[in-house]
């Protein structure tokens, strides 16, 4: 048999006898992680689409309908013999349906680590945007010279950094670099509410809109947009069978998932708010843009650059949780007869080498993918995320889904069609208009 059923379980490492077992508050730091990486940044400009209001209400929706999803995909696995998400889907659809997942997960997760690395030679390097050029923080402190340019800061990072950390083969080993990179996460939120607060004691704040501004039937469908960039911020499920087969129990995993989506919620409407409070309509997709910004004090240049460079290190430090998972997805749909990954030491470090190199020349060579993560990424993010464990539950394989857990599938799944589709046609629609 297939290992893709899920019987040997290709993609996750086998327990030893009296190995110890990982701990909750190991897979909080794991999942949360997981959970907050280059959609942060967004967040603040959904909040300007939106409006306060609608934004807090979707945040708090869609961490709801993930809570869902994940409890949804936790009890077809354990129903099953399947120890992967593509082993479930291929339990319930075949290897269609395996395919299917290792497709998106790849998809997602390839664009994410290629998102990352262009935002952090952004930070160190600078960009371009909208015809100017923004200074890193290397040539702000040191001058412009050639170590310090987009394909030496980032070839350092990979090498010293990355590459390090994504040759570590079980998740749990992670939780450490996993509990910094939610710190400095947390430091970013906590900055940008310093300054935030600091603008507001002073007057200088931006007076932030309640609800959406509507004038026209192009402004209702770009409420749609906010949707798809959320679901994305929120879209972890790739990671959660290696993370809940390191539990002792499948009910741990369940509670690591709630409080997560919690914490990382708040963080989430933190930012938006604290970040709009800060640069009101003129904050852009990009929130580390709107930072790099000259400061008439020291202080004021001193949290400048800790705002980027927290985010900075929170993405390096994230990498490898979502590279563990596209690894083993690539794995399996390349190699589904070959021994366990972890196992065959040529084919773990050849296929991670291969991804890491491919991510550097893709971010060096590409200056702004982010309309292909919008539209590329946002849609097998929702299919992650939402179609496909309500298609679980729809077909329910093993007669254990109820009334109620059918009528949520069924919600979830035309809320995520529906929102996608009128997303990926209203942004169509204004980049055609806009040439």
């Amino acid at each position: 048999m297939s290992p893709a059923t899920g019987k040997y379980v290709p993609l996750l490492p086998e327990k030893k006898q009296g190995e110890k077992r990982a701990s909750v508050h190991g897979a909080v730091f794991n999942v949360s992680t997981s959970i907050i990486g280059a959609g942060i940044m967004s967040i603040p400009a959904t909040l300007k689409v939106l409006g306060v209001i609608p934004a807090l209400v979707l945040i708090m929706i869609i961490a709801w309908l993930v809570d869902i999803s994940v409890e949804f995909l936790l009890r077809y696995t354990q129903s099953g013999e399947s120890t992967t998400y593509a082993g479930v889907m291929r339990e319930v659809f075949g290897r269609v349906g395996s395919m299917s997942v290792q497709i998106c997960v790849i998809i997602t997760n390839l664009g994410c680590l290629i998102i990352y690395l262009i935002i952090i030679g952004d930070v160190l390097s600078g960009n371009f945007h909208d015809g100017s050029m923004h200074l890193g923080v290397l040539q702000e402190w040191f001058g412009i010279h050639w170590w310090n340019s987009r394909a030496f800061a980032l070839l350092f990072v990979v090498i010293l950094v990355m590459l390090p950390l994504v040759l570590i083969r079980r998740v749990e080993s992670l939780r450490f670099s996993s509990a910094i990179s939610f710190l400095l996460a947390v430091i970013f939120v906590g900055i940008c509410s310093v300054m935030a607060i600091h603008a507001l004691i002073e007057g200088k704040t931006k007076t932030p809109r309640l609800l959406p501004h509507l004038d026209n039937k192009t402004s209702f469908l770009n409420l749609f947009t906010a949707v798809p960039v959320i679901v994305t911020a929120f879209t972890f499920h790739f990671n959660v069978h290696p993370i809940s087969s390191e539990l002792a129990k499948p009910s741990d995993m369940i509670s690591a998932v709630k409080i997560s989506l919690l914490l990382c919620a708040g963080i989430y409407f933190t930012t938006g708010i604290f970040g709009y409070l800060l640069f009101g309509e003129s904050i852009v997709a990009d929130i580390l843009v709107n930072f790099d910004l000259s400061s008439d004090t020291a202080i004021g240049a001193l949290l400048n650059d800790t705002v980027r460079l927290s985010y900075a290190f929170h993405l390096m430090l994230a990498f490898p949780l979502l590279n563990f998972s596209l690894r083993a997805n690539i794995d399996e749909l390349l190699f589904p007869k070959k021994p366990l990954l972890e196992k065959d030491s040529i084919r773990f470090v050849s296929l991670t080498l291969v991804l890491l190199v491919f991510a550097y020349l893709a971010a060096i060579a590409i200056p702004n993918i982010w309309y292909f993560f919008q539209f590329m990424g946002s849609t097998s993010a929702v299919c992650l995320a939402f179609i496909f464990p309500g298609a679980i539950v729809l077909r329910d394989v093993h007669s254990i889904s109820t009334t109620r857990d059918k009528i949520a599938a069924a919600v979830m799944i035309i809320l995520a069609v529906t929102t996608s589709t009128i997303a990926l046609s209203t942004n169509i629609y204004i980049l055609v208009r806009n040439k």
